[in-house]
């Protein structure tokens, strides 16, 4: 037998890979001193003293199935890099380079060729040079048309300037970036509401939503790294708010004896969410557990910086104050 015969075109996946490499060096910097198709890339590390490497790894979840219905594949490798890039700024890190990963069975190539230009794309944005990955054909494992996307991405802070979640004190304030929608969590929850017992499709129109309900659910995950970033040493903290919503990912910063109260009547969530919890009769602890409820970073300030982070960042809002105690997090 051939290999073909099992499932695996090695000259078509070898293609692919050539169209990959690219649209991967469209986003090669001076300090990227290798090509694409080798065992291992070479970065040369410039610009800092004494820097310090920060590494993270995530995927896009099963907001990889709604891309599937809509027919739209585009805005997922986005949606990866921006979310691998906010990881990191929690540090306090600038991205340097990036990896992905990228499985499936049998996909069409210009499927998988619009996930690799929204990674490349959203690189290009974070001045990221995307150095390589894997692409495994694994006929078996996954169904005809599905894949699965992970991506690894290291950045670097300067020895000293990390963001020290340690100085958290009771009297900070919580300042609230707005999401673009969902991000890239809680899609099972919502799929099993919208498309389940709602019955409702990705081409549905829905009052209040802009655009049909699988172009809103596919939104990208937005980066905060432009805007929080330059205000990085005038925080105590900085939380991703994603999988466990806001109680997990507070929770976790919060030094010993020290909680946090938010305030959800300081913003309110967009359609979408409500539109989730009504359909899916979802208990509020339920969906600021799983969803960003339309805060997808949060800031801990002291109150001597709360009026210039405000300033600096549109859009930006008072959502909670820290307080000492040990009851965690209380989303009120």
């Amino acid at each position: 037998m051939l290999y073909s015969e099992s499932g695996v075109n090695i000259d078509a996946n070898n293609a692919l890979k050539r169209t990959f490499g690219r649209l991967a060096r469209t986003t090669f910097g001076p300090a990227v001193l290798s090509d694409i198709g080798l065992f291992g890339s070479l970065f040369e590390l410039r610009g800092f003293k004494e820097p310090l490497l920060v590494a993270s790894c995530d995927g896009v979840g099963t907001k990889l199935t709604v891309a599937r219905l809509v027919g739209r594949h585009d805005t997922v490798g986005a949606d990866l890099v921006n979310h691998c890039v906010n990881d990191i700024l929690t540090l306090g890190a600038k991205p340097l380079f990036f990896l992905d990963y990228l499985a499936f069975s049998k996909v069409k190539p210009e499927v998988l060729t619009d996930v690799v230009k929204g990674l490349a794309r959203a690189c290009r944005n974070h001045q990221c040079s995307l150095v390589g990955g894997e692409t495994a054909s694994m006929p078996g494992l996954y169904r005809p048309g599905d894949y699965d996307l992970v991506g690894f991405i290291v950045g670097a802070v300067e020895r000293g300037g990390t963001i020290d979640a340690s100085r958290v004190a009771p009297g900070d304030r919580l300042i609230g970036l707005p999401s673009a929608g969902l991000h890239t969590n809680g899609f099972s929850l919502a799929r099993k509401v919208l498309f389940g017992r709602a019955r409702l499709s990705v081409k549905s129109k829905v009052r209040g939503l802009a655009l049909p309900l699988g172009e809103e659910l596919l939104r990208p995950h937005r980066s905060y790294f432009n805007a929080v970033y330059p205000v990085r040493g005038l925080v105590h903290a900085v939380c991703h708010i994603t999988g466990g919503g806001f109680r997990e990912n507070i929770e976790r910063l919060l030094p010993f004896e020290t909680s946090c109260v938010i305030h959800t009547d300081s913003w309110r969530p967009g359609r979408l969410f409500r539109l989730i919890q009504e359909l899916g009769d979802v208990p509020d602890e339920e969906m600021y557990r799983t969803f960003n409820m339309g805060i997808g970073m949060a800031l801990i300030v002291p109150q001597k910086n709360v009026r210039t982070v405000m300033a600096r960042i549109k859009g930006a809002r008072l959502i909670g104050r820290v307080v000492r105690g040990t009851f965690g997090v209380a989303v009120i």
